[in-house]
């Protein structure tokens, strides 16, 4: 191959993989009150975005943890924070009261969590039934990888604060309890399915909002 055809051909190559390539607009705030469709949401009219499109203080706020896990959850994901569209990032917080727990649950993708105030318990289980977990104290990181059942308690004397980052505007979450016990899948197949005795998974389902 003559050489200055490969030259080009890998500049070529090198031009498309790069992570501005095709780079249309600065920005995409997301217009919620257009059509959604299966790239995302719709830009807002740039004429209408302001500075405070790109400003989030909801995380300023404590989670609510008046539940049976103690664990106040407060997402800045793309549902609440619009200029995260297109962005591939986005935070939550997690606040954890004395002897609560953040459910065993799972998101798309992976998870970077560092400790604010208090102490806790956090882990995560592997594909091969490994459980890896170690307490944290304030200021330490914790990486959970990609849709791997992950979770945290907290094992210290007061309320816990962590933050977590996303590399996605969307992560998903899907709490094992929740996706078991608040359905109306059939008492009888999640005991076959589960092993549990079918009173607990009645009082369970009952506890969660289930049927059936």
């Amino acid at each position: 191959m003559n050489f200055y055809i490969l030259i080009t051909l890998l500049l070529a190559l090198f031009t498309s993989s790069s992570p501005t390539n095709g780079i249309e607009f600065d920005y995409c705030v997301a217009d919620p009150t257009l059509p959604r469709g299966s790239s995302g949401y719709a830009c807002k009219d740039p004429a209408k975005v302001t500075i405070d499109d790109f400003s989030y203080s909801g995380l300023r706020n404590p989670g609510n943890s008046s539940n049976v896990f103690k664990f106040g959850p407060n997402p800045a994901f793309l549902s609440t924070f619009p200029a995260l569209n297109g962005m591939g990032i986005s935070m939550a917080r997690a606040d954890i009261d004395v002897g609560g727990a953040v459910p065993i649950h799972t998101h798309r993708v992976a998870e970077l969590a560092i400790l604010i105030k208090g102490r806790i318990l956090a882990g995560f289980i592997d594909s091969n039934n490994k459980a890896f977990y170690k307490t944290m104290e304030e200021g330490d990181m914790f990486i959970f990888p990609p849709a791997l059942a992950h979770f945290q308690v907290n094992v210290g004397k007061v309320p816990a604060i962590a933050y977590a980052s996303f590399p996605s505007s969307n992560p998903g979450f899907q709490g094992v309890s929740s996706s078991l016990f608040k359905n109306d899948l059939p008492t009888e197949i999640i005991q076959k399915i589960t092993l549990l005795d079918p009173e607990q998974i009645k009082k369970l389902k009952a506890g969660f909002g289930g049927t059936n």
